[in-house]
């Protein structure tokens, strides 16, 4: 497939307003590059697992870009947010640049091969001393010996999930603790479906998956497949189960473990959904979550009849496990 990649050029002060107007626009990946290094307090507010800078870009200067399939609108959705840009600059006062839009087109294997300086091969401890490696096709994978070790291949794609954030490694050493032999799993925002294959190869018996970007269909699609697991009993349903009752409604429920690893301002709302979706006893994962905004996160399963039995933390992220 072909991507074009459209980039508007902005300022600093103007970055957050201009995403904000994109995000009106329908817009959600955002790639943000300028010559200003990010703080440690805007690195916890997204996830991400590196961050570059560009020092070619002049002082004061930010790059905002997008993408849109050959599938998407282009033409509607350009003039959407050429209107809304303009309408922006009339009514704030923050200097906010030209504004141009400039486009390039982008291949699938072009996309994906910009990543491969940001993306190596790593292991994960697990519980009771397993150990993950996780490792992309152009590399060696990790030293990983163990008869219940687990070796996942993963290529960043344009679905998020390579297991390197974490929030993602939290989710996957809950994952080693609670996955028994033949049990059901939910796996809520599967993006490139990588819980969704650790829990297989854990043991998982079947697994449903939800997700909202389309671009999840195609990768967790890629990435069964480099991990032979093209055939195991996983269905992904596209929707928002907050929201649309017939996402619920299709992916059913009595599953033995449900795993989010979504930012609070979604967990928190799923979570009085989440009842209609473990069985009883049943073993909830959220992850996503900075260790500042988990009391939150705590009230919403409290309220809403779950036993918190867990919380791990690493760095600024933790995960928290309940019980149905």
């Amino acid at each position: 497939m072909i991507y074009t990649k459209f980039t508007i050029e902005t300022t600093v002060e103007a970055e957050d307003i201009v995403s904000s107007v994109l995000a009106d626009c329908g817009i959600e990946g955002l790639e943000i590059a300028d010559s200003k290094p990010w703080t440690r307090e805007e690195l916890d507010e997204i996830f991400v697992d590196e961050v570059p800078t560009d020092p070619n870009i002049p002082e004061g200067i930010a790059l905002i870009s997008f993408y849109l399939s050959e599938d998407d609108d282009k033409g509607t959705i350009l003039k959407d947010v050429r209107l809304s840009l303009e309408d922006m600059r009339a009514f704030i006062e923050v200097p906010c640049g030209t504004l141009n839009i400039s486009s390039s087109d982008l291949k699938d294997e072009d996309y994906i091969n910009s990543w491969k300086q940001y993306f190596h091969a790593f292991s994960i401890d697990l519980f009771a001393g397993r150990k993950l490696g996780i490792v992309p096709s152009w590399e060696e994978a990790p030293e990983i010996s163990g008869s219940s070790d687990i070796l996942i291949h993963i290529d960043p794609g344009t679905a998020f999930g390579t297991g390197a954030h974490e929030t993602t490694k939290l989710c996957i050493i809950d994952l080693s603790e609670y996955v028994t032999d033949g049990c059901r799993v939910l796996d809520i925002g599967t993006g490139s479906g990588i819980l969704s294959m650790a829990a297989f190869m854990m043991g998982a018996g079947s697994i449903a998956a939800t997700e909202l970007d389309k671009n999840a269909i195609p990768a967790v699609k890629e990435n069964f497949e480099k991990n032979g697991l093209s055939n195991s009993p996983f269905r992904l349903v596209m929707g928002d189960l907050v929201s649309d009752p017939s996402v619920r409604d299709d992916i059913g429920g009595n599953y033995d473990i449900v795993v989010a690893n979504i930012l609070p301002t979604v967990l928190i709302p799923l979570t009085p959904v989440m009842k209609d979706l473990v069985r009883k006893e049943g073993t909830v994962i959220y992850s996503g979550i900075l260790t500042e905004k988990a009391p939150a996160v705590r009230q919403a399963l409290t309220e809403n009849g779950f036993d918190i039995i867990d919380e791990k933390v690493l760095g600024e992220w933790c995960a928290i496990t309940a019980k149905a």
